[in-house]
């Protein structure tokens, strides 16, 4: 059996780091925005994924 990761969407960074932490897992992603910026959110548009998931901005 195998593992699969599936995600909506996914920043380089993450999936660079997902990778070298979890190199047997395959990632499958619906989107890849261009970066995290200095804040670790993501760029361009999402930001903070907390923020969008519980309105908390």
């Amino acid at each position: 059996m195998s593992m699969k990761f599936l995600c909506l969407l996914a920043a380089p960074e993450g999936i660079k780091n997902f990778q070298e932490h979890h190199p047997d897992v395959a990632i499958y992603t619906a989107g890849i925005d261009d970066k995290l910026d200095q804040y670790g959110y993501i760029v361009p548009g999402l930001g903070d994924v907390g923020d969008r998931l519980y309105g908390t901005k």
